[in-house]
């Protein structure tokens, strides 16, 4: 899945990923905008940074992310 800039997304899961830590589970449901997709490594194995609605900004696994329609 490629992130851009400014793209709508939701928590929708729990990640497998290595970086997940317990207190991210208080993220699944809640949506934000992806701040910074790190285009210049283009990984879908990398993290994203994403500004959660009333969360605050975390990098997290793209794994757990899904893109809400505009």
């Amino acid at each position: 899945m490629a992130l851009r800039k400014g793209q709508k997304v939701e928590v929708f899961r729990r990640s497998g990923d290595e970086s997940w830590e317990p207190y991210m589970d208080k993220f699944i449901g809640r949506h934000g905008i992806i701040t910074d997709p790190d285009t210049s490594i283009n990984d879908p194995e990398s993290l994203v940074e994403v500004s959660l609605d009333g969360m605050g900004t975390h990098r997290l696994p793209q794994d757990c992310l899904r893109v809400l329609d505009a």
